[in-house]
């Protein structure tokens, strides 16, 4: 008993250790927002310090921080959105209609994930050149969709294996057609799994910073070009970086903790059982 207490006490400290190192990049920007640009890259770092709001103040004038909000928000959505209305039925029938080559499309789209961006930047930019699609939230959204695509199929098929086939054979005996079986048997056993992956393409949607970077200049540029706009050449300056980066990364760390009840049980149902 005594070493079962010792054991959960050890596995507490340890997951408390982890959780604040991770977390310690995010607080020490945060405390970096709220210093001057001197006291910023002051050496050694500034530990104790009085407490100022300039940089946020120099930041909300210089840029709409509200536009660059809602484009990040309506694309990130949007990506969300798309990427599940394809990942949903091709997992559905990858894990449940399975053919031969269901393995190897599985890897495949999966091995699309390790090609550089880069890679694949000038042909996007001229497609989307000729589609109308540069500095657009549809055309962003389309390619954080697609960008996704593979993890949401890999964590939906995942998901959709937990569930017995006999539950769906016996709702086809029932009379169940494609759509009823999936919307009254399908759905509601695997809706955590559905959620922790919208929500985790959610996240990896708001934090992109590549292809709107190189895509949008200033109508449907979100949060991550808002960052990337307080670098110049003349020097980075660490304080107002750093108030524009805690804003852009504030709304998505209260949603994730309003959500971690639900991300952790959807992820625990089936994707890393």
């Amino acid at each position: 008993m005594r070493q079962t207490l010792l054991q959960r006490l050890l596995v507490t400290l340890l997951g408390w250790g982890v959780a604040l190192l991770l977390f310690f990049p995010i607080l020490w920007m945060a405390l970096t927002s709220l210093k001057t640009e001197v006291g910023a890259i002051a050496t050694p770092p500034q530990i104790a310090f009085t407490p100022v709001l300039d940089s946020y103040a120099e930041v909300l004038a210089r840029a709409d921080y509200l536009h660059f909000a809602f484009n990040s928000i309506a694309i990130s959505v949007g990506g969300t959105v798309l990427a599940l209305a394809l990942g949903i039925p091709a997992a559905y029938v990858m894990a449940f209609h399975p053919t031969p080559r269901t393995r190897g499309t599985l890897l495949w789209m999966l091995s699309t994930k390790m090609l550089p961006p880069v890679g694949v930047l000038v042909p996007i930019y001229l497609l989307f050149r000729a589609l109308g699609l540069l500095d657009s939230r549809t055309g962003l959204a389309v390619i954080y969709g697609l960008m996704n695509l593979p993890i949401v199929v890999w964590m939906l098929f995942t998901f959709f294996k937990e569930v017995p086939g006999e539950i769906l054979e016996a709702g086809r005996m029932d009379g169940a057609r494609t759509g009823a079986e999936f919307w009254h048997l399908l759905l509601p056993l695997t809706l955590p799994g559905i959620a922790s992956t919208g929500l985790l393409s959610l996240i990896l949607c708001w934090n992109e910073a590549f292809w709107s970077l190189n895509l949008t200049t200033a109508a449907a540029a979100p949060l991550t070009t808002f960052i990337a706009s307080f670098s110049s050449p003349q020097g980075l300056f660490f304080a107002k970086l750093s108030a524009a980066s805690t804003m852009a990364v504030a709304p998505i760390l209260v949603f994730g903790w309003f959500c971690q009840r639900q991300l952790v049980r959807g992820l625990t149902f089936g994707a890393v059982k």
